[in-house]
């Protein structure tokens, strides 16, 4: 208790009134790298004068010099002296926070998961995953944050403008507690550079997806998506219902990366994966997510050879350039079946690749130098492509994990476009996920036990195993499949050790599958089974939730791929449908300026109005997408619109009419 006492008195102090002291730098957790600093001297000295504001006039003779040197030694201004020192970051059980609103408390509880150093990427730059996937810009706007949540009632809301609380503003229970925004630069704004100046500036910054909404679960939301993923490119590419002997080449270990080993276990898979930072490495082979780590390449190689031959389940990791890889897999002639890649391309100059021919150390170096570091950025993405155009010739199965692999490559010259100017390989959202899951209303539900208690997740397991078992008894064969997969994750989930931080779940269900799993929940609440309440969330990467033509819309055919509305309506649905919190971010997975992407985070207590704003939401959620995804002329969106209307007579949702295409060849000829 004496912990939590602590907690409480610091998050209720919010920006402390006496400057405290600098604490120690850790070398335990990994920092992001020195960013790029494009700004002019007076750009400079506004980026000052908008950190000095968050604290009385007062503090700011000993502040200005300190936040002036780490902008230019950073390239932002953290303010590393704020940072909290008296408790540990994590996510605590609800009862630990000082809260007026119960709503609130969870809120607190999800923020400090996604600044946990076991989950975050960068936790002192505020940085949870993909390299510049930011809670907050600095760490006076997590203090004041937390006030705000901790002071607040249940008709209040929270206003969030990319990272700074904008104030408490007067609402209504039926209201979101917090509404959050990230990035919404207006278009002609949303360039890589525009996005380094606003964020030294200190009034954008990028939230990736579930970063800047407080939905991060750790790796294994992605370990999911990444399992579902690999059984359906084995369906699709292989025409395997296993993948006992099948191999997986790929990079990338880092905070949303580093998953693709263990699901690729998960799945039966032999995975063979390279990353060139090896604190990432040796973060991942500790957490047990990758089985062993190689610095030898060919020593590498050779064990995912042996372990092919013996249809092993294993993970192996090479410490190393990923381009080295490949490369050196084309010269020995080693046949792998499947293969694609999650560098962190939508941020290619600040960190998410690394030139080939230069150590991790020497890259972070040169980084700042963009005349330097750009070109040999390039130079390596042509020779990655080149090598993996040679593995594809000889028979193995490529595609574009969503990371904006193939844009960067084709911006960089790389040979990667087909004889129409289309990208040679599809996006796994095109090709896979998009019409074998997301056009069914399928994708990534996810929940957090606010206990902290590993008893109550078990119980939530054992509920949603019931649930699905039950529907996919009964379901159209079409969504069978995707019920069954979903069933033998829960099954096994516990098994694999999947809990970082939160005590929390991800699995994909549909509209019905996730109202039923939730109603269940909140009755498990009610009848006290389950210990406390639960929030309720998803990844962005969904059915209705983003609007990305490089991946979660990359399926989408009539040319509205490139257009948000679906995103920005499924923000402004949510928010008066029942959500506890909204998000709405420019950027999530392939890059600033190429994705919008809308969020939720829905507290269940087990009362009855949790009943009806679950059922309103969640339906709304799923629908949304499904019924834009069906007039684009999606068959399995088609077939999901006219079941959801049958089920909701209330629901009318407009159905295309098919053009032939024979007539349509008539016209507009050549």
């Amino acid at each position: 208790m004496d912990e939590w006492s602590t907690l409480r008195a610091c998050i209720l102090e919010g920006i402390p009134n006496v400057i405290p002291n600098h604490p120690v730098d850790d070398t335990e957790v990994e920092h992001a790298p020195c960013r790029k600093l494009n700004l002019t001297i007076e750009e400079m000295r506004l980026a000052l004068r908008n950190a000095l504001r968050y604290f009385p006039s007062e503090m700011h003779d000993k502040l200005a010099p300190e936040f002036a040197d780490e902008l230019k030694k950073y390239g932002r201004i953290y303010m590393h002296r704020f940072r909290p020192t008296k408790y540990q970051m994590k996510a605590h059980p609800l009862d630990a926070y000082p809260a007026q609103s119960r709503q609130a408390a969870a809120i607190m509880l999800m923020i400090q998961n996604n600044l946990d150093p076991d989950v975050a990427q960068f936790p002192h730059e505020l940085i949870t995953y993909g390299g510049n996937g930011a809670v907050f810009q600095n760490w006076a706007q997590y203090l004041l944050t937390m006030k705000y949540l901790a002071t607040m009632n249940d008709e209040q809301t929270l206003v969030m403008y990319s990272g700074h609380p904008l104030g408490l503003f007067p609402s209504d229970s039926n209201s979101p507690r917090v509404v959050v925004t990230n990035g919404m630069v207006i278009p002609n704004h949303s360039s890589k550079d525009d996005y380094e100046r606003l964020n030294a500036l200190g009034v954008s910054q990028y939230g990736q997806m579930t970063a800047g909404s407080y939905m991060y679960i750790g790796p294994q939301g992605i370990v999911h998506g990444t399992t579902i993923t690999l059984l359906n490119a084995a369906r699709k590419y292989l025409g395997r219902s296993d993948l006992k002997g099948v191999t997986f080449v790929t990079s990338g270990l880092g905070g949303m990366s580093g998953a693709q080993p263990k699901a690729a276990v998960i799945a039966g898979a032999i995975c063979l994966v390279a990353e060139i930072n090896p604190v990432a490495a040796h973060k991942r082979h500790e957490q047990g997510w990758i089985d062993l780590l190689f610095e030898d390449l060919d020593g590498a190689i050779d064990r995912m050879i042996a372990a092919r031959e013996k249809c092993e389940a294993i993970s192996i990791g090479y410490i190393g350039n990923i381009v080295d890889l490949w490369e050196r897999l084309v010269e020995r002639n080693v046949h792998v079946d499947l293969g694609s890649d999650q560098t962190s391309l939508h941020n290619p100059w600040q960190g998410g690749y690394f030139p080939v021919g230069i150590s991790f150390e020497d890259g972070k170096k040169l980084m700042s130098y963009s005349s330097r570091f750009k070109p040999g950025v390039e130079y390596s993405l042509k020779r990655h492509a080149e090598a993996i155009n040679s593995m594809t010739e000889s028979g193995m199965h490529f595609w574009d994990y969503g990371n904006a692999f193939l844009l960067e490559c084709s911006r960089a010259g790389a040979n990667v476009l087909d004889d129409k100017g289309g990208f040679r390989y599809p996006s796994y959202v095109e090709d896979i996920m998009g019409p074998m899951c997301f056009d069914y209303g399928f994708g990534p539900f996810r929940w957090v036990c606010c206990s902290g208690n590993p008893e109550d997740l078990a119980i939530t397991d054992s509920i949603a195993k019931d649930v699905l078992s039950s529907l996919a008894q009964d379901c159209d064969p079409q969504i069978q499949q995707q019920m069954l997969d979903n069933v033998k994750w829960i099954e096994e989930a516990d098994s694999h050790s999947m809990v970082v931080g939160s005590q929390a779940r991800i699995l994909y269900a549909n509209d019905v599958g996730r109202r039923a799993i939730a109603d269940a929940f909140n009755q498990a609440i009610h009848e006290g089974i389950i210990s406390a309440p639960i929030v309720l969330g998803r990844d962005h990467h969904d059915v209705g939730g983003t609007d990305s033509p490089y991946r979660e819309t990359a399926n989408i055919k009539d040319g509205s791929m490139f257009t948000a509305d679906m995103a920005v309506q499924n923000f402004v649905g949510d928010s008066f449908r029942g959500a506890t919190w909204v998000s709405l971010h420019n950027g999530g997975g392939v890059g600033w300026g190429e994705v919008i992407n809308g969020g939720f985070g829905l507290f269940l207590d087990g009362s009855p109005e949790a009943s009806i704003r679950l059922n309103s939401m969640l339906n709304w959620d799923v629908n949304n997408g499904i019924a834009r995804r069906a007039w684009a002329r999606n068959s399995g969106a088609i077939f999901s619109a006219e079941r959801a209307m049958q089920l909701d007579p209330s629901l009318l949702i407009t159905i295309p009419s098919q053009a032939d295409d024979n007539l349509i060849s008539n016209f507009f000829k050549y």
